[in-house]
Order: structure tokens, then sequence, then C-alpha cells
């Protein structure tokens, strides 16, 4: 249902995840405009290539929903000339700081404690649900950069598939995008060659046994059952989309019409 643009993919060594969010079907018969709202893993590994073809790409504004903790560990994106770089971290910079640090360094043990028996699928589902419940703020205020002024815009996270994920999903919405086709592209992001890259701090066979990336599995997978439990947490909080997108991020018809003049064809 998603029609990406598999031509630019070799091109970028050292981002994961990229691809072009247009093409996607609308409940009204329209579709997402190509070339105008992309989405990707950080940039921070970007080679020289790389940030050539990102720079031709013509981005108004890249939004980066990482964290202070991310950013340490991974580094500042690749400045791009001319390109505004707007941070909104959609989590506290302290969440989860020592269950991340134990899902690089933690023992077979550890991990089996944490993550075991459904708590790392549970811990997913109850991140997206918190993203959409506590982040309205932030949502609101990139949905409207979007209609003012942001677009051609790249959206990321660290593996941009939970943070950026959320974010592209809310904004589909917003455009009137119809469901299939925002789960679908969300679950593009299971593709091997977009996976976020499992750094653990042991990175022999032992480190990285088939049960310890087994245990892992949940945290690194676009899960469509992670998705579906950002829209139930919409419906179940404000009633339904409409509300969402009305009371909880602010949206007038107006700024929506603006939306949709920007991001469809």
């Amino acid at each position: 249902m998603t029609q990406q643009v598999p031509s630019t993919e070799p091109e970028l060594a050292g981002v994961r995840n990229f691809r072009d969010v247009g093409g996607l079907p609308t409940t009204d018969g329209r579709r997402t405009r190509p070339g105008r709202l992309f989405r990707s893993g950080h940039l921070a590994h970007a080679t020289e290539e790389d940030a050539t073809f990102l720079a031709s790409l013509g981005l108004h504004t890249i939004f980066d929903f990482r964290n202070a903790a991310d950013k340490k560990l991974e580094g500042p994106d690749v400045e791009l000339p001319g390109v505004r770089n707007v941070n909104i971290p959609l989590n506290d910079p302290a969440d989860g700081a020592e269950f991340w640090r134990m899902v690089r360094d933690g023992s077979v043990d550890q991990l089996r404690a944490i993550l075991s028996d459904g708590k790392a699928a549970n811990r997913m589902i109850a991140s997206y649900r918190t993203i959409i419940t506590q982040r309205t703020a932030e949502h609101s205020r990139v949905l409207h950069a979007l209609a003012d002024d942001s677009v051609p815009a790249l959206m990321h996270c660290a593996a941009g598939k939970d943070r950026a994920g959320v974010s592209i999903a809310v904004t589909l919405l917003a455009v009137g995008v119809e469901r299939d086709a925002i789960e679908a592209d969300y679950l593009e992001s299971n593709a091997t060659h977009r996976r976020y890259k499992v750094h653990r701090s042991d990175s022999s066979p032992k480190g990285m046994s088939p049960e310890i990336m087994e245990l892992l599995s949940p945290l690194f997978d676009a899960r469509a059952e992670y998705l579906r439990a950002a829209f139930d947490t919409i419906e179940s909080t404000w009633g339904s989309t409409e509300n969402y997108l009305a009371e909880g991020l602010q949206l007038t018809p107006e700024v929506r019409e603006r939306l949709r003049a920007r991001l469809l064809d």
C-alpha cells in the first residue's frame, strides 16, 4: 500500500530507516505527496555522501525527537546547510536510562528478569500510550510548524521507529491517511536494512546469544500492537480521533486544511 523511494536507500550508508512518506492514500481519495515528509533514524553517523543526498531533498526542518541521553550516546545530527534543526524530546531525558543501560550491559539472567514473559512488549505498549497522553503539546507544536512553514520536513528519533513512528502516524491522521496505510508504513521499519543496530557492551557470541537477541527483540521490533495501542489510547482518552486532533492537539479546521495543502497531492 505504501509507495517508497527505494532508489535513495543505497545512498544512505550511515542513516538507518530512511524513507519518503509519499504515496499513502487518504480517506477522501488523495495521496500524500512525495518529497514533502520524510522519516529516518538519527543522522549522527551520516557519511559525507549521506549528507549530500539529504541536502538535495530541499528540507526546511529536521525534527529530532531524541533526548539528551540519546544524543550523548549517538552524537549530534549532521549539520545540513540552510536546514533548521528542531529538537523536541518526546520522553524525559532520565526516563529509562537505567533500563537501557541494562539492555546494553546486562547479563542474560538480568535481561530475563526485566524482559521475559511479555514484559518487554508491555513496556513498549505503555511507552506508546504515554507518548499519546503526555506529549500532546509537542505533537501540536510539530503539526502547527508543518502547517506554517516547515515543509519539506524530516522526522527522526534514534531508530526512527517509536517516537518518530508515533509522530508520523499522528501527522498522517491529521491529513486523513487511511489507518491501514499508516500501519503499513510503520511496519516498514522491520525491514532488515532499516532496523536499528543493537549495541551491546559484550558483542561476543555469548553477549549476543540467540536467547539475548530474542529477549531484546520486542524492543527493536515495529509491531502492529504497539501502534494500535497508540490509536486505542486516542479513542479512549478523547473519544474519537477528531476530538484528539481538535481538543488534544488544538488543530483548527484552517490549520488542518493548510496541512493537507502542504502534504497531499
